[in-house]
């Protein structure tokens, strides 16, 4: 029987969707200077609502980006502000997102986009219902040259007209090196079926969610989290605190591929003590 992803467990969870949850997280495995200067193209940017910032990547399918609700959300439309936009001569240099798909469990919308400056509007119909999406350029307008990194400076996520990003998020969307590796949604127990469900958000909170393979009732933890070096600790709710430990992959580079993340004290008894980024 195939596992449920987080997202639909949270739709069958007792607690309500709502439908003006913000973004918590954008995680993409390579972008553009990723190693050298992280903050300048990181996908955060594409969060909020600002043209002094923007997302860029390299390749002909560029590394798609994962955005994480901190709750179901209900996406009618986006808003798109293709290229890079930080400054005329960039938006000129660099290539421009054309066609773009955008997924949300197994379902997928995708659209295009006109080559001009701007916020585009773009309905979704039927909307697209979840906490974890897949933001991929797989079209783009050419840029001064034919290796030119291609660009999206905002994504503006809509529900019922309200808006669920943007400028107000930009000050907590600030790139911090310590945190980075460990934002988004972690998976564990078996490979290719997890049941148990970590997620890092931007704003100092985090969602542990388990989903028992018997079909048991699923269960949810919410709570706030202290960073300190490479560590993170969990306040969990009656259970005491909860060590987590990013422990780099064998690349060896930073990338989120092959990263996992380890669990130390009570929680982990009952959560599992070893987690990775993919399911």
């Amino acid at each position: 029987m195939r596992r449920l992803p987080l997202a639909l467990l949270m739709l069958a969870s007792a607690a309500p969707a709502a439908s003006n949850a913000p973004p918590g997280y954008a995680q993409a495995s390579d972008y553009l200077e990723r190693e050298r200067q992280p903050e300048r193209y990181a996908p955060l940017n594409l969060l909020d609502g600002r043209d002094t910032t923007a997302w860029c990547a390299t390749g002909d399918t560029p590394a798609p980006v994962t955005i994480g609700f901190k709750d179901v959300v209900t996406v009618d439309e986006v808003r798109i502000y293709t290229g890079d936009a930080t400054d005329k001569a960039a938006y000129k240099a660099h290539a421009r997102a054309r066609k773009l798909i955008l997924t949300s469990l197994d379902t997928a919308r995708s659209f295009k986009v006109e080559d001009k400056r701007g916020l585009q509007n773009v309905p979704l119909s039927p909307a697209l219902t979840g906490n974890r999406f897949t933001l991929e350029v797989v079209e783009r307008f050419p840029g001064a040259e034919a290796t030119a990194p291609v660009c999206v400076t905002d994504i503006v996520f809509y529900s019922g007209g309200k808006a669920l990003n943007g400028t107000w998020l930009a000050q907590r969307l600030k790139y911090d090196a310590r945190l980075a590796p460990v934002l988004g949604t972690w998976f564990g127990g078996m490979e290719g079926a997890p049941d148990r469900f970590l997620s890092i958000f931007v704003d100092g909170t985090y969602l542990f969610s388990h989903e028992p393979l018997e079909g048991a009732e699923p269960t949810t933890v919410t709570g706030t989290y202290t960073l300190s070096g490479t560590r993170l600790t969990l306040d969990v709710p009656k259970q005491g605190k909860a060590t987590v430990k990013w422990v780099r992959g064998d690349s060896g580079d930073g990338a989120r591929t092959g990263g996992t993340l380890e669990l130390e004290g009570a929680p982990a008894e009952s959560w599992g003590r070893v987690f990775r980024n993919q399911p």
